[in-house]
């Protein structure tokens, strides 16, 4: 069922705090400290939005790639695809828990493609009006990170531009409430996600809802 994929996308980048502080808490927390006075929630709506459709984009080729593989292939390259996603939010979730970090190992695979966009964030900071921030976030979207490539799979496993995007839409609006309380409340929350029992208990329901993911796929009866 579609609409269980899109929850799942959202959970997982809704527990992914943990990993949101890592991998962009203390960019965003510069970006906002450095915004015009006086419209900094705006610009941070505008980065957001532009991150978020950064992702959609992204999982919209992505699942419309897919969709040019034969028939025959697709179904062996769809079940493949589902079962590294969730090997891979498996991962995401022992990371964010503290339980180890080959998570970081696979972040660098994206590297190359970072490297050529990095230069073209530089020229748009320090920003001055909402378009900035809206191009800024859109480049943002496309940084090395372990929950994005997650949520990349599962938009390829749907060999669909439409349930690509929608797959990726809804992992960005899972990562939403999170980077937005980073980029306003800085510190405070940056605390909050390093507490330990915090952090074990969202990776532990990323790491369970990658197992109850895979489990959906055996045959019914076959757990009885």
């Amino acid at each position: 069922m579609p609409e269980l994929n899109f929850l799942a996308l959202f959970l997982a980048g809704l527990l992914g705090g943990g990993h949101c502080l890592g991998m962009c808490g203390g960019v965003v927390t510069a970006f906002s400290l450095n915004l015009p006075a006086g419209s900094r929630w705006r610009h941070q709506l505008a980065f957001n939005i532009g991150r978020i459709a950064g992702y959609t984009l992204i999982g919209m080729l992505l699942g419309a790639l897919a969709s040019f593989a034969s028939i025959g292939i697709l179904q062996g390259l769809k079940q493949v695809l589902y079962v590294l996603a969730n090997l891979l939010l498996i991962l995401m979730g022992c990371y964010v828990a503290g339980w180890n970090a080959w998570l970081l190992r696979l972040e660098k695979l994206g590297a190359p493609v970072w490297r050529h966009i990095q230069p073209r964030l530089r020229t748009l900071l320090p920003v001055r009006h909402l378009g900035q921030s809206l191009t800024v976030g859109l480049l943002w979207g496309w940084m090395p990170c372990g929950l994005v490539y997650t949520a990349s799979l599962s938009a390829l496993a749907s060999a669909s531009p439409l349930t690509g995007a929608g797959v990726m839409l809804a992992f960005g609006l899972g990562t939403l409430p999170n980077l937005l309380l980073i980029g306003g409340a800085g510190s405070w929350l940056a605390g909050a996600l390093r507490r330990p029992l915090w952090r074990q208990l969202c990776g532990g329901l990323l790491v369970a809802l990658g197992l109850w993911r895979l489990l959906a796929m055996l045959p019914a009866g076959i757990l009885i």
